[in-house]
């Protein structure tokens, strides 16, 4: 019997409609996208097709998406592409005597707070700015952060951890009022909640194939149009100039399909390992977290908005408990903590708190129980409900143990 899954937040399965359009591609459009023969004009073609594809889905036209080897890769493009572009005319003059200026939170992703270590050792100032108790930034303390000198706000639409939906509209309008760039990760929002880079007033937005039942290894940057960059990966002019190598076609399409399912909001088809749809995912997610509290009341306490996050995101601190060590004990259950867990050399088990939670302000002794179990297109009512059985139990016989 298969573990139950509730980890979409690390990575979804590729739907079965996704793994036969990459089939296809495959078999049929192998050709080189820039050859000018027949072969390389089909895989041309598919590509184009699927870059319309991903556009609708976040409201885009087709010509502001790059695609990537993956999310990571869109947000240091983003970032990197930004800061190392030299402005030109009057501002490249301003800018020769100081380093460019970055916003962003305590709470992002290491695709987009990797980045912004390495620009800070080229000399590039970076702001980090604190959240609530909830994970959310203040757009007020973002207005207040830009300067002359600030280039990029990088601020991640939902964070990885808690699911907490940050305010980028507001963010977006401040940055569009100040003329300065506004990058936000959607890698765990796009195939989960609607996302409109208009609405958002984004320049740049990351997508990540694999959080969206497509292929680990594509992703999409979406750039818009007049904003310049500096390619990450430098070559031959793919991508319009803007990302170098020979494009992946197959994974591309895969990428295109999974984006018009989402768009088009077509009921999901049998998955790999059985089962069947049910519920949506904020109804299995609240049903999962109302049978933990029946039974833990105030032993059991939510990371992350109650209502302003993801609608499959459940991230809850055991009290009392260490994430790893209570997972440990239920192997049915594939999910993840919000900790790092080391084994120091005494076999003692020490938590390291997740970044994220120490950050909210969670504390040390509670954070080191978080769990996060989420949800997506296959869970089943009746897999939710034995999860809940499986940790109530482990929690229980956690706590004869001496």
């Amino acid at each position: 019997m298969n573990p139950i899954y509730l980890d979409y937040n690390a990575t979804t399965p590729v739907d079965p409609r996704v793994a036969d359009a990459i089939g296809t591609a495959l078999r049929e459009w192998w050709g080189n996208p820039s050859s000018s023969h027949a072969y390389g004009r089909a895989a041309h073609d598919a590509i184009e097709a699927a870059r319309g594809q991903v556009a609708a889905l976040i409201g885009a036209t087709p010509e502001e998406i790059v695609f990537t080897g993956g999310g990571s890769e869109a947000s240091n493009q983003a970032i990197k592409g930004v800061c190392l572009t030299r402005p030109r005319g009057l501002v490249a003059r301003l800018f020769t005597k100081a380093m460019p200026h970055v916003i962003t939170s305590a709470v992002e992703h290491p695709a987009t707070a990797k980045p912004l270590e390495y620009l800070r050792k080229l000399g590039i100032r970076v702001t980090v700015l604190d959240v609530d108790r909830h994970g959310l930034v203040d757009p007020d303390d973002v207005r207040r952060a830009i300067t002359p000198r600030t280039r990029l706000v990088t601020v991640m639409h939902s964070n990885n951890e808690t699911g907490t939906l940050m305010p980028v509209r507001d963010i977006g309008t401040i940055c569009r009022e100040r003329g300065v760039l506004f990058h936000t990760d959607c890698a765990q929002s796009v195939g989960k909640v609607p996302v409109d880079v208009r609405e958002m007033s984004a320049d740049l937005v990351t997508v990540a194939g694999h959080k969206l039942y497509a292929p680990k290894g594509v992703g999409a940057l979406f750039v818009r149009k007049g904003v310049e960059l500096e390619p990450l990966i430098h070559g031959a002019g793919h991508e319009s100039g803007r990302r170098a190598g020979t494009e992946n076609t197959p994974y591309i399409v895969g990428l295109g399909v999974a984006a018009t399912l989402f768009r088009e909001g077509e009921a999901p088809a049998e998955p790999m390992g059985g089962g069947s749809a049910g519920a949506s995912p904020s109804q299995l997610r609240d049903r999962l977290h109302a049978a933990l509290l029946a039974k833990l009341g105030d032993r059991i306490s939510l990371n992350g908005h109650p209502e302003r996050r993801l609608p499959n995101t459940l991230n809850v601190n055991f009290h009392g408990q260490i994430g790893p060590k209570l997972l440990e004990q239920v192997p049915r259950i594939a999910a993840s903590v919000g900790a790092a867990c080391h084994e120091p050399k005494q076999g003692q088990v020490t938590v390291t708190p997740s970044a994220v939670l120490c950050a909210m302000r969670v504390p040390p002794d509670i954070s080191q129980g978080a769990v996060r179990l989420t949800v997506g297109r296959y869970t089943t009512e009746a897999e939710v409900d034995e999860a809940a059985e499986l940790l109530l139990a482990a929690v229980g016989d956690s706590r004869l143990k001496p």
